[in-house]
Parts: structure tokens; sequence; C-alpha cells
């Protein structure tokens, strides 16, 4: 329902906005994006973790403080240094840096109480916060669009859209903290900081790398090509990213829970990996295929003459764009499993080869072709993750049953869909609620 909204806002907001304005907001959300990636330092995703949920509230704590640190740091970057970040954002009034600091702070705290709802099962919170979120942002986006308040209209309807979602969210957290406040200390966050120190160190940093990785495109192509190349880029990537992220949100939360369980009761998770993943594919392709012959036109038609150049691009990108999808569970399991050092050094090629082909291709092709250069390099690399993750979770459950294996797959390809993935479990709604303490 919250990204239905969203997309059926999204023919009135391309009428009301040029490409040159979503440029400009596209390099506000590729350095904002950067700095959230990090901003809670990755304690949210530890939160799932511990077994006694006083301690994971303390791990809740430990994420708002690293949230306030990186704002304070954000803060005195732009006041030491206003003029190097107006360039890097493209932007030429000092206020757009107030923004950049808030948008921080906003999103780091949103993204805290979304992990402990998480944590506590808490999926209809989650679910109305996504709802509030999508009005907010159609809805301030639309009104500045009359008011022709440009680039600083879009900027201001995302962060206002974290706001009122956090502030639903803020309802299952003060529930719990009422109930467990004697057990949170100082003393016992600093113990928990130190103990889940490999999600600043490793999830983290790859999860920096990675917005790098989605960011710089877009400040690539703004100096090779132009703002209004870059934001026919940003535009068809927000219309292709809006209906996967409709089940990547809800699996990434269940997905995680599910795991989080069957590691604890010793069940397999090669199994649930490989079923996920299979099914996830099976999903993408046939979209995929539909937008790769079909983009264009079904851009200019819905969104109007002048986004053709962003169905051209969405052509290019679609091939990217599922294997990111499907790559969900690589990235959850890789957390669970704890392999995050080694994720950290793929993200790190993949940052290399993406800037690499962008900034060749900047000098020798046009932007049609750099961007599906980037769209196949894009592509090879989440396989190829997808498939070393894999490798991992085998490796680490030891010998595994093929003929289990095999199952899985034919579960998950023919049996069918993410509503047979988690067994009895259903998109939205509750796992099992045996052992809610322990999780």
């Amino acid at each position: 329902m919250a990204q239905g909204i969203g997309f059926a806002l999204t023919p009135v907001v391309s009428r009301l906005f040029s490409p040159v304005d979503f440029g400009l907001f596209g390099s506000f959300t590729a350095v904002s994006g950067v700095i959230l990636a990090g901003v809670t330092l990755e304690y949210t995703q530890a939160i799932m973790l511990p077994k006694e949920k006083g301690d994971a509230l303390n791990i809740f704590f430990v994420s708002c403080a690293a949230t306030c640190l990186v704002a304070l740091l954000c803060l005195a970057v732009c006041l030491i240094a206003p003029k190097g970040m107006l360039e890097l954002l493209h932007a030429s009034n000092a206020w757009i840096l107030s923004l950049l600091v808030l948008a921080t702070l906003l999103g780091g705290f949103n993204r805290a109480c979304q992990a402990w709802s998480t944590r506590t099962k808490a999926f209809k919170h989650v679910s109305a916060s996504q709802v509030i979120r999508s009005l907010s942002t159609s809805g301030v986006q639309i009104g500045s669009g009359y008011a022709k308040a440009g680039p600083a209209g879009l900027i201001c309807g995302a962060i206002l859209a974290d706001l009122f979602g956090s502030l639903n969210l803020m309802r299952p957290v003060l529930r719990d903290f009422r109930r467990l406040r004697r057990t949170v200390s100082w003393r016992r966050m600093k113990q928990l900081a130190k103990e889940y120190s490999d999600f600043p160190m490793y999830s983290a940093s790859q999860n920096v790398t990675n917005s790098l990785s989605t960011g710089i495109p877009l400040l690539l192509l703004i100096h090779h090509y132009g703002a209004a190349t870059a934001g026919a880029y940003a535009f068809a990537v927000r219309i292709l990213w809006t209906p996967l992220s409709l089940l990547v949100g809800s699996l990434r939360q269940v997905l995680f829970q599910k795991a989080t369980e069957s590691q604890h009761r010793g069940h397999s998770l090669t199994s649930l990996y490989v079923r996920t993943t299979v099914a996830l594919f099976a999903i993408g392709i046939v979209p995929t295929l539909v937008l790769f012959l079909f983009a264009p036109p079904i851009f200019s038609w819905i969104f109007g003459p002048r986004w053709m150049t962003a169905g051209v691009f969405a052509r290019s990108l679609i091939l990217w764009l599922l294997f990111v999808f499907c790559n969900l569970p690589a990235i959850l399991f890789a957390r669970l499993i704890r392999i995050q050092r080694t994720v950290f050094f793929y993200d790190l090629a993949l940052l290399g080869a993406r800037v690499l082909v962008l900034a060749v291709g900047g000098l020798y092709l046009s932007a049609v072709n750099a961007i599906m250069a980037f769209s196949v390099i894009g592509a090879t690399m989440n396989c190829f993750l997808i498939l070393l993750v894999g490798y991992a979770v085998m490796q680490k459950e030891g010998p595994v049953n093929m003929e289990r294996i095999r199952h899985s797959l034919a579960t998950a390809w023919f049996g069918i869909g993410p509503l047979k993935v988690f067994g009895e479990t259903r998109l939205g709604e509750p796992v099992e609620e045996s052992l809610p303490d322990q999780l």
C-alpha cells in the first residue's frame, strides 16, 4: 500500500519537476545516502542478535548515540568546508547544508526505530510508518511542485517523510523502554558496542562502500553529461526500484527474523538461502523482460514525453536491478554468519569496477552505452556475491543433503512465491510467537 501510493502519484510529480530538478535532488540523495549508510554504524543490524531483550535495547541506544555522533561530524564538515560541500552537492544555496545535517539525524533515528520494531515483530507499526512516509513524501513534493519550489521541494519531502515515519515507530520503542528501562546503562552499552564491533568495522564500511557504488554514478553522470541526464538516470532508478522494494522491504524484515530463528534452533540455513534466492529470481524475471522490451514507450506514456530518456536508461538498468533484488538473502545471511569482512572486500572491488566503467565511459561512450556497461558490471558482480555467500553458508553448516537442496530449488521455483518461502509465514504477519525474548 505504501509503495502503491507513492508510485500512483509519481506521474503527477514527474509533470511538476524537470529532469534538472531530479538531477540536483539526486546529487543530494547520493551524498546523504552515503552518510546514512553508516549513520548508526550498523548497530541496528546487531539489535536482532542478542538473546536477551534488555541487551537489544542497549544496542538500540548505542545506534542512536552513533547517529548523534555522525550528525555532529556532518555539521562540523559543513561548517569547516561549506564551499566544498556545495560543489559536491551541485548546489548554490548554503541552507541546503542544514537540510543535509537534518536528513542525517532523522534518517538514523528512523533506521534504529525500524530495527527495534522488526526485533519485536511490530510489523503493523512498520507498515503504517511506510504508508505515512509515502503520503508525506508525495504530498509535500506535489505541493512544492505547484509552488515551483524546484529541487528543494523534493528534498524537503524526503526529510519530512523520515520525521513523520519515525514518530509512528516510536510507539513500540517507548512501550518497551518503559518496561525495560532498568536494564539500560552506559556500562552495558559500552560492553555490547565492543562485543558487536564487527558491525561498525565491516558492515558499516560495507554499507558506505555500497552506497558510494550507488551514488557515485549519478555524480559522475552530472560531471560528464549534465544535470538533465543525471536526472533521467535518477528518475529511472526511482521508478524501477519502487515495485522491487514493495517486496524487498517486507522480505528484509521477515527473512532476517526467520533466519535468526532458524540459526538459534539449529535448522538448515542453506535450504532457506536457496529457496529465497531462487524465488526472488522467479518473481523478478518476467517484469525484467517486459521492461527490457518496452521501457521507453511505457515511460513516455505514463510520465510524459520528456522522460523518454529515462525509459531508455531503465532498459539498461533493469538487468542490474534484477540481481540487486535477488541478492537480498546474500546480504542478510552474510551478516548472520558473520562474514562481513569478505563482503566488505567484495564491495570495494564492486566500487572500483563501477567507478572505472563510468569514468572511462564518460570519456569515450555515450550516456546510454556507459549506463549499459555499468548495469552489466553490476549484474555480474551481484551474481558472484550470491554464489560466494551461498558457498560460505554451505561451508559453515558442513555436509549438506543435496536432495534437500534440489527440493528447495523446486519449491522456490514452482511452489511458489514468497508465501511458501517462509513455510507458513505470510508477508506482513508475525513469524512465530515462540521464544520472543531469545530473538
